[in-house]
């Protein structure tokens, strides 16, 4: 059987897959299969351009019909997958299709963590452009906005809703908000930042129900709202891996070069956890670059050119005039060094950890972002002092 890929998945890993096999030169056939109905899209700009009403659908896609047509690329919408046979080599689709392969890469990605609690049915979330298009509806006639998760995703929704006018409220279950990924240095600027704009900030509260148009919270607090959202979190996409016998814990287990416990079978992405060396430990990373990076990874080892993966993970959110860039990560850090203003909202923060530079956060600082990254690359730390010290330009250490 001469060579033939399939790829699960047409977000960023998936599309970067598609597209950096024919850059490479593959020359075999490639099926790239979407549950989606719309032409791959890119995901950043849903929770921001995009429900912002500064870009259109057509401006997120990634490449126009053209695209595929001109680069021999089956793309295949509005199709989903029953089950995956390893030995025989197949996608079976729930119409009956079955696909054969000789390589096979999972882009499956992640789905939405659900609230399960009386009402919720009535909650919606962002994932995917057809959430982006019954999110932009409601927002249109809906006057009292709450949002449940004062995460990444949670605030950047209640920056767009309150940039609309709208009285938006942010419950979050722990005492600070993005707590899990950012010190409180960082944090306490974003709640400033969004109650100065007039978000009312819910910490420490957790949500007990929903009911006629209301949050009710544990502790007796009621919260009117006619929209609800919800960011708590993904789930990955891992049933099609593990009822096809692929070994899978928090997401289908990789090695270096992005292959499964099924050797010709790759995963990709969010729904990937894989051996990362910044962090020193298995991991998934929900993130654009990982995605993209993971799926250049992934091409180069079906085209027999291996190259473990070895990127440092890139972040950022935008809300208001914060524009927060994060590189490597940060977590098991020991202390933190600051360069620049913090009462300006203009600074980074380095973490070490024994004294090794792990990670590094700029506020308003996408200098010191991308200096950053070429630290973290060449495991270079400075010290204190020259963090310390603005009129260090930390290039210079890169030599």
């Amino acid at each position: 059987m001469s060579a033939k890929v399939v790829i699960i998945g047409a977000g960023h890993g998936g599309l970067q897959a598609a597209a950096s096999l024919r850059e490479e030169g593959f020359e075999g056939e490639m099926v790239l299969i979407s549950e989606e109905n719309d032409l791959p899209y890119q995901k950043p700009p849903l929770s921001k351009g995009y429900l912002q009403g500064k870009q259109s659908e057509e401006a997120i896609l990634f490449r126009s019909s053209h695209f595929f047509q001109n680069h021999q690329i089956d793309l295949r919408l509005g199709v989903n997958i029953a089950q995956l046979d390893t030995v025989g080599q197949l996608v079976i689709t729930k119409e009956g299709e079955t696909i054969d392969y000789t390589h096979l890469i999972l882009a499956t990605g992640a789905t939405n963590r659900k609230l399960t609690m009386e009402g919720a049915a009535d909650v919606l979330y962002l994932r995917t452009l057809a959430d982006a298009k019954a999110i932009a509806h409601r927002l249109e006639t809906a006057r009292k906005v709450a949002i449940i998760g004062g995460g990444f995703i949670g605030l950047e929704l209640a920056a767009l809703a309150q940039e609309k006018d709208k009285e938006v409220s942010v419950i979050e279950a722990q005492s600070r908000l993005m707590e899990r990924v950012l010190p409180a240095v960082i944090s306490d600027v974003f709640q400033k930042t969004h109650e100065q704009n007039g978000v009312q900030v819910h910490l420490n509260t957790l949500t007990k129900s929903i009911d006629n148009h209301c949050v009710m919270s544990k502790d007796g607090k009621k919260i009117e709202a006619d929209l609800i959202l919800a960011g708590i979190g993904v789930i990955p996409e891992t049933s099609l891996a593990e009822e096809a016998g692929i070994a899978c814990e928090n997401g289908i287990l990789v090695n270096e070069f992005q292959q499964t416990s099924v050797a010709n079978i790759y995963a990709i992405g969010d729904c990937a956890n894989h051996y990362n060396a910044f962090a020193q430990k298995r991991l998934r990373l929900e993130s654009v670059q990982n995605a993209v990076d993971q799926a250049k990874t992934a091409v180069n080892h079906v085209l027999g050119k291996a190259q473990p993966y070895h990127a440092v993970p890139w972040f950022w959110t935008n809300q208001y005039h914060l524009k927060l860039q994060m590189a490597g990560i940060s977590a098991g850090f020991d202390r933190y060094v600051l360069r620049g203003d913090v009462d300006a909202d203009k600074f980074s923060v380095y973490y070490f950890q024994e004294n090794r530079l792990i990670a590094v956060d700029s506020l308003n600082r996408p200098a010191d972002h991308l200096n950053a990254r070429k630290l973290l690359a060449a495991q270079i730390s400075p010290t204190d002092a020259q963090i310390g010290d603005l009129n260090v330009n930390l290039n210079q250490l890169l030599g």
